[in-house]
């Protein structure tokens, strides 16, 4: 029993850190068992009762089995003590370790030009500073900023945040471009672009008419249906042109991702925001001209029906708020002038078809082809080829036969690829005689050029009207 009480008492004082080593020597050198009790009894961190009841015990054996109980204790305490200190330390040091290398790394920054992370943040909020945007967007901005400064830059979801923010920043939430309401000079830029149709004409001057009467209108959603080749996405453009707006086209041929429209989820590795959106961004306005090209050649299949979810971007009563995956905010598109373009109206949803004011667009008459190879076709070919210097003459009824007997359209694409034929010859001998400085074009030319009108792939006059005989 004594050599226990001997063995957990040094244990006590090689642990601790309150009593000095040259008591472990004097405890060594005690020889007699009782004054040993009584040495170690009197050092003991205990309470006054406990050793009290030490002094009363007469008995040597008993007094020695409560003096292990409260060495044991004793033991117990420093130990613990011991394991506190040791993790105390530990995250002291740990702290102090991180600390030390922060500052070093803050020092390292400021000597490279400041740290990135709060340059960005400082950047974002002078953005923000002069940005007009709605109140939600505002306060979606705020908690996002808050957001940022909490976050460390190397973590995934800061790059996320970061980008969300850039995006709200970008868009043109209350900027829109005024528009141009002289209707005379929208006219004519309207008839100089582009030669008769009529109807879309006065279809846009009415839309401008209430413009400017009232100052506020709902953006029809116009649908130019009629076959290719007839200018139906050039004459978005033109009426772009004409009212002072921006110019945006957005093909819809072949899209089947309805996400392409609305945006991804920005929780999904490297969603974007909608083409609509997107689109807006780029032309920093929010009322833009919106071509919708070829919006009868949405694809539908088990990948998705991307037509359904046109159909809030097109409703003028729902389209005040449309909502994005991405931008997680509604978007006022009502300011928009949607233009549609379709070359088969059969192949549009009921539903977004029902959205749409369809402005019929039939082929051109032939004289109406003369007029347009005159004033915009021959023109873009002869600079296309190099010919602006030169003097081409080709007359009414070349013209003529050329669109009668080597074209079979309603539109004038095929018109054009001839009469660029006719002018890579011209080039030719332009090339190989540079003292020829003018030509001219002769129906006889013109089957020297593109061959004989009765070959392959050429085209005779139909009979129209047929003689039927009397029964």
């Amino acid at each position: 029993m004594i050599a226990s009480v001997k063995e957990m008492a040094e244990q006590i004082m090689m642990k601790s850190n309150n009593i000095p080593q040259e008591a472990s020597i004097m405890l060594r050198n005690i020889e007699n068992v009782s004054f040993l009790n009584h040495f170690i009894a009197s050092n003991l961190n205990c309470e006054t009762k406990d050793k009290q009841q030490l002094l009363e015990e007469n008995d040597f054996i008993k007094r020695t089995e409560n003096l292990l109980r409260l060495l044991q204790i004793e033991l117990q305490h420093v130990e613990l003590k011991n394991k506190i200190t040791n993790k105390t330390k530990g995250e002291l040091d740990k702290q102090q370790k991180e600390y030390f290398l922060n500052q070093q790394l803050k020092a390292i920054k400021d000597e490279l030009g400041g740290d990135s992370n709060e340059r960005e943040i400082k950047d974002l909020q002078k953005r923000a500073e002069t940005k007009k945007w709605s109140k939600a967007a505002k306060e979606n901005f705020t908690k996002g900023i808050e957001k940022l400064e909490r976050m460390h830059p190397t973590t995934p979801d800061y790059s996320v945040t970061y980008n969300h923010l850039d995006l709200l920043l970008d868009l043109p939430w209350e900027e829109y471009t005024e528009d141009i309401y002289d209707l005379k000079r929208a006219r004519k830029i309207l008839d100089h672009d582009h030669y008769g149709m009529d109807k879309i004409k006065d279809r846009i001057l009415e839309y401008l008419a209430v413009l400017k009467l009232k100052g506020d209108m709902k953006s029809p959603i116009l649908c130019f249906f009629g076959p290719p080749g007839i200018g139906k996405t050039s004459l978005g453009k033109s009426i772009a042109n004409a009212i002072g707006r921006k110019y945006v086209r957005f093909s819809l041929g072949g899209l089947h991702d309805e996400s392409e429209l609305r945006g991804h989820r920005k929780t999904y590795i490297g969603a974007m925001p909608g083409r609509v959106i997107q689109s807006l961004r780029k032309c920093q306005s929010s009322n833009p001209v919106f071509i919708l090209d070829e919006i009868d050649k949405i694809g539908k299949d088990f990948r998705g029906d991307p037509s359904s979810a046109l159909l809030e971007i097109l409703d003028p009563e729902q389209n005040h708020t449309f909502y994005d995956n991405y931008l997680e905010l509604e978007y006022d598109l009502s300011k928009v002038l949607f233009i549609a373009t379709a070359n088969n109206l059969n192949e549009i949803q009921p539903a977004l078809r029902d959205r749409l004011e369809i402005i019929d667009l039939s082929g051109y008459a032939v004289e109406e082809k003369t007029e347009i190879a005159k004033r915009h076709l021959i023109p873009k070919q002869k600079e296309a080829h190099g010919l602006k210097d030169y003097s081409i003459k080709i007359a009414n009824p070349v013209l003529t036969k050329l669109i009668q007997e080597y074209t079979r359209e309603s539109g004038v694409r095929e018109l054009d690829r001839q009469l660029a034929s006719v002018m890579r010859n011209i080039a030719m001998q332009a090339a190989m005689d540079e003292s020829l400085k003018s030509f001219d074009v002769t129906e006889e030319s013109i089957v020297d050029i593109l061959g004989n009108p009765g070959t392959p792939m050429k085209f005779m006059p139909v009979k129209i009207h047929r003689e039927w005989p009397l029964v």
